[in-house]
């Protein structure tokens, strides 16, 4: 069953001394879902989450909650009411913890006793139950931050607005409060607004994705739909499809291609999902964590595409490493640390590669540009 529509967003305009730094002709926010909005730095992220809490002065376009437009001062102050935000570098206040995560409430009288219950909840569920006594200002990033999160929570909003809010954290911090982070929102069915150029926080946390570049959205969708199927070159180098193949479909049909992607005629064929005719220049790509190594062949495989390789570079990424191949055309892949050593990856060494063609997408026919 579909969710309702709780904030609608209409041909979004802002500028910015003289330029124009945001254009949305339409995006959605469902009841009870994450949003994040992807991108790098620059994007228009924090703009737009600003906008869509009502912050910023608009140039055109128009609101929308729960059906209501959002066009006077008092209908936006009243949103405002039902709606918080948090930002990468948390406000903390002269004052405890407790007394910095009921200021909302006590803004908005309520009573001591009830302030006082609601922000012992908050703070156990969020892990600084035994702060509360201590000055807000002597936190670490890690606790600052949760602070900020159980002042945003303590309001019941209807909508959440989080800008960036894992950015300042050391990792330790931040995967800590991921994981705390998603299991409330879960929990609690919250509707929240996520900006992160991270896409293992949105990962981790949204529903959908909205990609964002030059202040424009430029793919919208489900979690899966925006990593795996992207739409634009930009969106699938941003999700992490860190091979890009582009040449010429050699054949199509039966909703497979196959493209010729490397140096010259004799270059291999790969075999991806989707649409085209042959002679038409394509770009299709592929997720790393799809990509598996092996020493020899695997004769039992259902991989489409097998292709012997040799290793040009390995990277270390998070707990995994990204090994760069030479197949007659880039590859990339991830291992762990395990099969790094037992299938003795270093640059120079012999490998296959395999994947399905089920896991090579196609992105765009025709008509690329210099920019892929």
């Amino acid at each position: 069953m579909s969710r309702p529509i709780l904030l609608e967003a209409r041909n979004l305009r802002a500028h910015r001394g003289g330029a124009q730094v945001l254009d949305i002709p339409a995006l959605d926010l469902r009841t009870g879902e994450v949003l994040a909005l992807m991108g790098p730095n620059g994007a228009g992220k924090s703009t737009l989450m600003l906008a869509l809490a009502g912050l910023l002065p608009l140039s055109g376009g128009s609101l929308r909650f729960k059906g209501a437009r959002l066009d006077g001062r008092s209908e936006r102050e009243a949103y405002r009411r039902r709606m918080t935000m948090v930002f990468q570098d948390p406000l903390l206040f002269d004052a405890t913890v407790a007394q910095t995560i009921a200021t909302g409430l006590k803004l908005r009288g309520v009573s001591a006793a009830l302030r006082e219950s609601a922000v012992q909840a908050w703070a156990e569920r969020l892990g600084i139950g035994h702060l509360l006594g201590r000055p807000a200002r002597q936190l670490s990033g890690g606790e600052a931050q949760r602070t900020a999160l159980a002042r945003a929570f303590v309001l019941g909003p209807e909508i959440l607005f989080l800008d960036e809010p894992f950015g300042a954290l050391d990792a330790p911090a931040r995967e800590g409060l991921l994981d705390d982070l998603g299991r409330i929102l879960a929990e609690t069915g919250s509707t929240a607004v996520l900006s992160t150029h991270d896409q293992g926080e949105a990962a981790r946390l949204a529903h959908r994705l909205a990609v964002m570049k030059d202040g424009r959205l430029l793919q919208t969708g489900g979690l899966r739909e925006v990593m795996n199927h992207p739409e634009d070159p930009f969106v699938a180098a941003f999700v992490g499809m860190e091979t890009l193949l582009r040449g010429p479909a050699t054949a199509g049909g039966n909703g497979l291609l196959t493209l010729r992607p490397g140096r010259g005629g004799d270059a291999p064929e790969v075999v991806a999902l989707g649409e085209a005719e042959p002679g038409q220049t394509v770009l299709v790509g592929i997720r790393p964590e799809h990509v598996t190594l092996a020493l020899h062949s695997d004769k039992s495989s259902s991989a489409r595409n097998t292709f012997p390789g040799r290793v040009v570079r390995v990277l270390p990424r998070g707990p995994f490493f990204k090994i760069e191949l030479d197949c007659g055309f880039f590859l990339a892949a991830y291992v762990t640390a395990q099969s790094l050593a037992e299938l003795g990856l270093e640059p120079g060494a012999a490998v296959v590669a395999s994947f399905k063609a089920t896991a090579a997408h196609l992105i765009r026919r025709g008509g690329l540009d210099s920019e892929v």
